[in-house]
């Protein structure tokens, strides 16, 4: 667990674990001679990737951002990408029980971002945070019901359709302030409707901008992943992003990064590098 204070919130990193994801896929058209001077890969070519949940408590409310793969994969998943499994047990160690969560913010809904939303008991499928209202981009939570046959593999409905079913789960549609310093904002390119978390407090700000930049080796513009639905309106995302968060010096939460889980997003002769928070 990291910790750090924004303003009058405090910010706390909070592990999955890590999974592997073929390096290609992680870094699209970049080729490996480029890649692989940032991150490692094993003889398979595999890179490591973190599953990093931000929870804010504001004074008010606990927030957690994000819940990781959870426990739910199938076998077959489970050969491809192991059972890290760790953000309940990790909460618990810190002191935080599924009952204190106010909030839970899902940026999309691949399994490795929503798997903790919802544990099994006996059989059934229950929330993981029993007082918790979770929310979604309702285009996200539609476009899961009938996925491609291209990221079909990404979503599983026991993550998110149970809480749709109890009422749990709200679908907003574009920016909405979710809790007071707390707003979600539309960043598509990932997916059509993937949201970034913007958390403001006394002049400082912070972003989970999920998968739009996932490690802090992916900061380059064009550094798209093979992952991305539409991979142009990514790079779009990514300049609009840049041009509010550098400025205005953000700290911005990197989803997958195993080693550098935020950073200020700087550009140095040119080069863009993350500076890791103080």
């Amino acid at each position: 667990m990291q910790q750090q204070i924004l303003g009058d919130f405090e910010l706390s990193i909070f592990s999955d674990g890590t999974y592997p994801l073929d390096g290609g896929a992680f870094f699209g058209v970049v080729p490996k001679i480029m890649w692989s001077r940032k991150v490692q890969a094993d003889e398979k070519n595999f890179v490591q990737a973190g599953l990093n949940s931000l929870l804010i408590r504001t004074g008010k409310h606990t927030v957690l951002v994000e819940t990781g793969i959870g426990g739910k994969l199938s076998d077959k998943m489970i050969k491809i990408y192991g059972q890290p499994a760790q953000l309940l047990r990790n909460l618990a160690a810190a002191g935080v029980t599924s009952e204190d969560i106010d909030v839970v913010i899902n940026t999309h809904l691949h399994f490795d971002h929503c798997g903790w939303n919802t544990v099994r008991k006996g059989d059934q499928v229950v929330a993981a945070f029993p007082r918790a209202k979770y929310y979604v981009q309702r285009g996200e939570w539609e476009y899961s019901q009938k996925p491609s046959e291209r990221d079909a593999i990404s979503y599983i409905s026991d993550n998110y359709n149970p809480l749709i079913e109890s009422g749990q789960m709200e679908l907003i549609e574009g920016s909405r302030e979710i809790v007071p310093g707390i707003r979600v904002e539309e960043f598509p390119g990932h997916t059509a409707h993937m949201q970034a978390v913007i958390v403001e407090s006394s002049g400082k700000t912070a972003c989970y901008i999920s998968d739009l930049i996932p490690t802090s080796a992916h900061l380059d513009v064009p550094w798209v992943m093979a992952f991305d639905l539409f991979p142009l309106d990514t790079i779009a995302s990514r300049k609009r992003y840049y041009a509010r968060a550098l400025p205005e010096k953000w700290l911005t939460v990197f989803t997958h990064d195993d080693q550098v889980p935020w950073g200020y997003v700087e550009q140095v002769d040119g080069k863009l590098l993350a500076r890791a928070p103080e």
